[in-house]
């Protein structure tokens, strides 16, 4: 394995013959933490859906606005990130506390590997907390639960899940589960969602996730903008709405607008 990781030894429950989504994103966010299956499924994949990169930045880059708009502007200090993923730059707690250094952050996630590197998502201001979950979405309840022990559920919270609801095969079992968590979360509660698109002005992608389904774990499933806009019925979302994560109120350039990615999100509020 590349990076630090090996001074954790090899964590328990990892297959380094078959490729991993959170190494395969760490590899093209250009970490460290990835062993050779997946760099060498991630430049195949990168060969099918050469924007690929592009929408994994944009992804990121996603996270980082949108905790800093709603730590900044709308003044919430409480955040549930699912599906973190390993750490890499600017993770949500980092993020949260430079505009507020109270602020309070719960990830989760159910991969061993993250689990191996959670002490790097535990370095919290002494004014806030941070905790790490080694839970699944597919159990809202644990996650609730356990998150209550940093997080109290009577105030504002941000719910992030950034490319995570995409391994819920099931349209229903997906919608109900979101719907789940944001139920449990009071009024002024905001849910920041990102989805990987299928769309008939993109077909390479299509044909890369058919090759990721085939040699990589989790399998995941896309979905239309429509059927993820879905995701946040009876909230209001917030401008400009479920659109390519690199147009959610991107920095003014020369430029004009980013292009287009393959990974749609929005950030919505729970009246």
């Amino acid at each position: 394995m590349n990076g630090n990781s090996e001074e954790f030894g090899r964590p328990s429950g990892i297959d380094t013959t078959v490729a991993h989504t959170a190494r395969i994103w760490n590899y093209w966010l250009g970490g460290k933490d990835y062993y050779e299956i997946d760099r060498l499924v991630g430049d195949q994949i990168k060969r099918l859906h050469p924007s690929v990169i592009d929408y994994a930045r944009a992804d990121r880059v996603f996270l980082g606005r949108s905790v800093r708009f709603l730590a900044e502007e709308v003044g919430i200090r409480q955040f549930l990130d699912v599906g973190t993923g390993i750490p890499t730059h600017d993770n949500t707690h980092e993020v949260a506390q430079r505009v507020d250094p109270s602020c309070r952050v719960v990830y989760v996630d159910n991969d061993p590997l993250v689990l191996a590197h959670a002490n790097a998502l535990l370095t919290s201001t002494p004014e806030g907390a941070t905790a790490y979950l080694h839970a699944d979405l597919h159990d809202p309840d644990s996650i609730l639960e356990q998150a209550a022990d940093t997080l109290d559920f009577t105030e504002p919270t941000v719910l992030t899940l950034l490319g995570v609801v995409i391994f819920i095969e099931d349209d229903e079992k997906a919608y109900n589960v979101v719907r789940h968590l944001v139920d449990a979360l009071p009024s002024g509660s905001h849910l920041v969602l990102s989805h990987t698109i299928t769309s008939p002005t993109m077909p390479d992608v299509d044909e890369a996730v058919a090759y990721w389904n085939k040699h990589g774990t989790p399998k995941l499933t896309q979905r239309t903008p429509q059927q993820i806009t879905r995701f946040f019925d009876g909230l209001e979302l917030l401008a400009p709405g479920v659109v390519s994560c690199s147009r959610w109120r991107p920095e003014a350039t020369p430029w004009g607008d980013p292009e287009e990615v393959a990974m749609y999100g929005a950030v919505a509020r729970k009246p």
